[in-house]
């Protein structure tokens, strides 16, 4: 994959993107030290952020750019990887903001937390559709024309909006989008596959997704009720316990099974075979489940394999 810097030049990807929303909430700063250690030794590169990690948990937020910027520090390898991280969500203001006057503040927050002079792929978190698309990518121009980010990207978007923004872009001569950060995984698939993939397929947008593993539920960690109490995301996962989760599961089993992998690997598999998909967004919180990931990538799944969890996850 390759991150677009307005025609200028190219900023090439690894097909993994590590999650860093983990960093400073399930794990400290040592074990997300190990964690960025062992997935930069394997020559990937790309490592996603944002400024509300993990607000949730501490009530401030920037807990994970912050371990970030002291691993990159510490290691002095800010040239051998591109950074992405996020703006936009309640960092204290009490709502969504993707105003200009926030966006270039919050900028200049992130880039101090993660000790670095540039972001590589900075994104809008979330929409505000009472905002004109054009206000956030003025701020990103303005950005850019500084020197501060290299390129932009979009996360939980409508397919209409992110139309207009596109459209935006191309008429005013303002920076596009070049990525899109949807929540998409095996299981959680019409909210993209319905609109969104027409949209990156049309505009050559490069589909960064979230949730690769549905919370963990694809894993097959969280098989019944009781097995939410395992983990702090356990709540997240109660959704996907129904007949259609373990249709998931079982057809997720069988070609485990037959690859002699974990389900991790199997999920990711997927995920590299869809239209658009650039690089799957996963966390991890221990050097076996990093271990998962990189299997995933190298994976090769048959044409019936394919089908099989095709027709187990269908959502028509």
């Amino acid at each position: 994959m390759e991150l677009k810097n307005l025609g200028k030049s190219t900023l090439k990807v690894s097909p993994l993107c590590l999650g860093g929303n983990v960093f400073g909430w399930t794990i400290d700063e040592k074990k997300s030290f190990e964690i960025l250690d062992a997935f930069t030794a394997e020559d990937f590169n790309f490592i996603d952020t944002a400024d509300v990690y993990s607000r949730w948990a501490s009530g401030v937020g920037g807990e994970s750019e912050t371990i970030i910027g002291n691993w990159v520090k510490k290691r002095g390898n800010r040239n051998k990887i591109v950074l992405a991280t996020k703006v936009g969500m309640d960092m204290g203001q009490g709502k969504t903001d993707v105003t200009k006057k926030y966006i270039l503040k919050a900028a200049e927050a992130s880039l101090k937390r993660l000790q670095t002079d540039h972001i590589d792929l900075y994104q809008t978190h979330k929409d505000d559709e009472s905002v004109p698309v054009e206000e956030a990518l003025e701020a990103y121009a303005q950005l850019i024309k500084e020197g501060k980010i290299r390129c932009i990207g979009a996360s939980n978007f409508s397919a209409a909006r992110l139309s207009q923004a596109m459209e935006a872009s191309q008429k005013n001569n303002l920076p596009r989008y070049e990525t899109l950060q949807p929540l998409y995984n095996i299981y959680d698939r019409e909210v993209f596959e319905k609109e969104l993939q027409s949209v990156c397929i049309a505009n050559n947008i490069s589909v960064i997704n979230f949730y690769s593993l549905a919370a963990g539920f694809l894993t097959g960690k969280y098989r019944d009720e009781n097995d939410l109490k395992k983990s702090v995301r356990g709540a997240r996962v109660k959704d996907y316990l129904n007949e259609r989760g373990k249709r998931i599961l079982k057809a997720l089993d069988e070609v485990s099974a037959a690859h002699k992998c974990n389900n991790a690997s199997v999920a990711i598999a997927w995920l590299t075979t869809r239209a658009s998909v650039a690089a799957p967004i996963a966390s991890a919180t221990s050097l076996k489940q990093l271990q998962d990931l990189f299997a995933g990538i190298n994976l090769k799944l048959t044409h019936e394999e394919l089908a099989l969890i095709n027709v187990a996850s269908e959502w028509k």
